[in-house]
């Protein structure tokens, strides 16, 4: 079972999740969307392509860019399609 957790609040939990890089990568239907809002933010990867940002709102606090995704991964970095991933001080356990 790994789980994220930041402010106190549990934002995924999953069985089933990818490893990637040392990150651990949650199903979407895993994470507690209430918790996150969409970020303009991007970032590119030579081989997993280009991510996209969330930012993490727990109790009024913003944890700015702490998840991302990638909509669209190249082909060497499929099995993290409908995945998010958590940083910026998010705890995950496993």
């Amino acid at each position: 079972m790994a789980k994220a957790v930041w402010n106190g609040q549990t934002l995924a939990e999953s069985e089933t999740y990818e490893t990637v890089e040392g990150n651990i990568y949650f199903p979407e239907e895993s994470v507690k969307r209430e918790f996150l809002r969409p970020s303009s933010t991007t970032s590119n990867c030579p081989w997993k392509g280009q991510a996209r940002y969330y930012t993490i709102i727990v109790d009024g606090q913003d944890n700015p860019d702490a998840a991302w995704y990638y909509p669209d991964p190249k082909p060497a970095a499929r099995n993290v399609k409908h995945h998010i991933a958590f940083w910026r001080g998010v705890e995950i356990t496993k």
